[in-house]
């Protein structure tokens, strides 16, 4: 303290519930967390080793809160286009090197619809907890000019024939 100060009080919280289990946060049991993981379908792991040999599994999965993400940062894509995300993650066109490691950033235009998309794919390796699958972090559509942004300046690690 300096000269001249005057000692205050420290607030109390006395109306803050300090009991161990509050309620804000609820912890996950076995059969809640089941249902924040959804499948979405199999990888071939031979095509995705240009991203790293060391791939655990094939299922791919995605979880509720990836899901709110692409909700929120990609409006209505969810809603109209994931229905090709088995399709994307399955059989994509282009595998191309991601900013991070054991991640793929996966393009796949559907020709009938003339529909170009962008999906980054978390692979699980030796180094993840054994129990985790490919994860889907983010996925959208994404115009022409993207698209062709993304094959020319990015190294491309795999094409579909």
């Amino acid at each position: 303290m300096y000269e001249g100060e005057v000692e205050k009080p420290v607030p109390q919280a006395e109306n803050v519930d300090i009991s161990e289990k509050s309620g804000i946060i609820e912890e996950k049991t076995e059969e809640t967390a089941e249902t924040d993981v959804h499948k979405v379908g199999k990888i071939d792991i031979d095509v995705y080793k240009c991203v790293t040999d060391d791939i655990l599994t094939d299922e791919v999965i995605i979880t509720d809160e990836r899901i709110q993400h692409i909700k929120e940062r990609h409006p209505n894509d969810y809603e109209k286009y994931f229905k090709y995300m088995k399709e994307i993650v399955e059989a994509p066109e282009f595998i191309i090197e991601a900013n991070k490691p054991n991640t793929a950033l996966i393009l796949k235009s559907f020709e009938e619809k003339g529909i170009p998309f962008k999906t980054i794919l978390r692979l699980v390796t030796s180094s993840d907890n054994a129990d985790f699958k490919n994860s889907i972090i983010t996925f959208m559509k994404i115009n022409e000019k993207e698209w062709e942004r993304l094959i020319k300046n990015k190294k491309i690690l795999y094409k579909s024939e």
